[in-house]
């Protein structure tokens, strides 16, 4: 269900609590089960001195989370899990035992979250071997194999082995995994990684999922989004709020957090939509 988001205020906020109510009686005089969340991953992507990290704003025409201002990434696609993929650094095992997840599933979300990384902002985790990183002197080139893999006219896997290049999952750092409440009727496992944009390498936002790209520091993003002038959702501000206090991006990135899923559920309390959100 998309909803326009009106950009300040009480309208904002009564906007949103509109869209909970709406969903929350869809699924109360509903008799089928809530729907089954698909893998999905995002990658905070960062830069040093200031710490900044890389967000986009949504489309206002996407069925899922319109306006919303986001870090990049997408949900899972079966092609992810191809074991034929190049791979170095921290392997899919290592990474299933990180996450909680059997082996096949954990390299579908780490290809993933590179994937959908590089078609939305152009930044490719990878590299010839695992010592080296690709550099993209010429981003335009790149432009039609990230339209390419968009459009599932190709693998991540087809593509590396094309481009002689090997995905770089040690350049990776898993943050958090958060799952959409039932009364949306899209739902997403989705796990949250960290990457420093790789020198030589400049994200954009030549997505059309997305309205716009912007640099921000977590700090300040955030208190723009509690003004009511861009919409930020919880998972976001969570990210955003350790992301504030790391005293570099490297350090956010080589962190090892415990990780486990966290989930919000709406209740209606005097009137007032409230969401709760249920620790681990």
């Amino acid at each position: 269900m998309a909803i326009g988001i009106p950009r300040s205020g009480e309208q904002y906020v009564e906007a949103i609590d509109d869209h909970i109510r709406q969903l929350l009686a869809l699924r109360e005089g509903a008799t089928d089960p809530p729907s089954t969340p698909q893998y999905a991953a995002t990658v905070m992507l960062i830069r040093e001195d200031p710490v900044e990290v890389f967000m986009i704003q949504r489309a206002h025409t996407m069925a899922f989370m319109p306006d919303v201002v986001v870090f990049p990434g997408g949900r899972a696609d079966p092609s992810d899990a191809d074991p034929d993929l190049g791979w170095v650094g921290p392997s899919p095992g290592q990474w299933a035992e990180r996450m909680g997840l059997d082996e096949t599933s954990a390299r579908m979300v780490v290809v993933a979250a590179t994937r959908e990384v590089f078609e939305e902002t152009g930044v490719l985790l990878a590299g010839p071997d695992a010592d080296t990183l690709v550099r993209l002197d010429n981003p335009g080139s790149w432009v039609a194999d990230r339209e390419r893999l968009a459009r599932h006219g190709e693998s991540f896997a087809g593509f590396l082995k094309r481009k002689n290049l090997v995905l770089r999952s040690d350049l990776l750092g898993l943050r958090s995994r958060w799952l959409t409440p039932e009364y949306e009727p899209r739902r997403y496992d989705t796990f949250f990684f960290a990457a420093l944009v790789p020198p030589g390498q400049t994200p954009d936002s030549q997505t059309r999922e997305a309205a716009r790209g912007l640099w921000a520091e977590p700090t300040a993003l955030m208190e723009v989004g509690d003004a009511g002038k861009l919409l930020l959702v919880s998972p976001t501000e969570y990210n955003l709020f350790y992301l504030a206090q790391a005293p570099s991006g490297a350090q956010f990135v080589a962190e090892n957090p415990p990780v486990s899923q966290i989930t919000m559920y709406p209740r209606i309390d005097d009137g007032e939509t409230v969401l709760y959100l249920v620790w681990p």
